[in-house]
This record gives structure tokens, C-alpha cells and sequence, in this order.
């Protein structure tokens, strides 16, 4: 039995299952686009923008497929604040779109080279986190109370780091 096996296979389910409940997210922001276009367009992205930061950091897609947005600063969930940074790879394309026909277009070009860096650095960061969680200091984590690695964190990704010398 190759446990480094198992624990890759994990991982790349756990990659795709975060895909899901995005997917899932972007669903609900297309039927209010579809059906109540212009004004769900724009209620979309407020609903995009601020779903991560909902209940305990559970979006619907999240609480759906079982995760929950923690920020690595504290432990805590994802703050309205950071849903909005993290979510702005996906907010930028979508607010292009309010526009027309050359906001389409341009939403459209904009929003398939955010999502192909999104997938991109999902798959070959070594932790898992795409654009979003990395300009946010955020992480997707299973919904349930093992934080411990996280709560007890003291700095963040951006703090530098200190070198002694010899």
C-alpha cells in the first residue's frame, strides 16, 4: 500500500470538490444574470463578492460541499473584507459584463485568463490555494473544528521573515 499515493489522490479530489462548490457559487450569480439581467448581474457580484464571508465562511457552494473559508491570519472565518479580495479574480470579469456587448467580450477574455491562473495555481501550488486565498491570506479548509494549525499561526504569509547571523 503507497500511502503517498493515497494522500495525492486525496488532495486532487479535494482540489476538485473546491471546484464544485465554486462552480456551484457561479451558477447561482449566472441564473440571477440570466433572469434579471442588469440588475442581477449586479446582484451577482454582491453575492459573489460577500458569499465567502457569509456563515462562518461557508458560501453556498462551500456549505453544500462541506468547506469554510478561514483566514491564516487569526483562525477565524473569512471576513466580508477578505471574501471581497479573494473573489476578485472572478468580480473583475463579471462587472465588465454589466456592459453590452464589448463588456461581454472583454469579461469573457479577462475572466478565461483569471480562471486558467485560478486552475493553474490550484494545481501546482504545493498548498493548494489559488489567487484568491493568496492575495486574501485566506485557505479553504473542511468545515469542521480542526484548526489548530492555523489558530496558533503568528504571522502571515506576507510578514517577512527575520535571519539571524552568525
Amino acid at each position: 500500500m503507497d500511502r503517498k499515493y493515497l494522500l495525492e489522490k486525496a488532495i486532487r479530489v479535494a482540489k476538485l470538490t473546491r471546484l464544485i462548490a465554486k462552480g456551484i457559487d457561479l451558477f447561482i450569480v449566472l441564473c440571477f444574470s440570466i433572469l434579471l439581467y442588469p440588475l442581477g448581474l449586479i446582484l451577482g457580484i454582491v453575492y459573489i463578492a460577500l458569499s465567502d464571508g457569509m456563515s462562518q465562511g461557508q458560501s453556498a457552494g462551500k456549505r453544500f460541499m462541506g468547506f469554510a473559508v478561514k483566514s491564516l491570519e487569526d483562525g477565524s472565518p473569512c471576513s466580508y473584507k477578505q471574501s471581497i479580495i479573494r473573489n476578485l479574480p472572478f468580480i473583475l470579469p463579471l462587472m465588465l459584463a454589466i456592459v453590452p456587448f464589448w463588456g461581454w467580450i472583454l469579461g469573457s477574455i479577462l475572466g478565461l485568463a483569471l480562471i486558467g491562473l485560478e486552475l493553474y495555481l490550484l494545481y501546482n501550488l504545493d498548498s493548494g490555494h489559488r489567487l484568491g486565498d493568496v492575495m486574501a491570506d485566506t485557505s479553504v479548509m473542511a468545515n469542521d473544528d480542526n484548526f489548530a494549525g492555523v489558530k496558533n499561526r503568528k504571522t502571515s504569509w506576507f510578514a517577512t521573515k527575520t535571519s539571524t547571523t552568525i
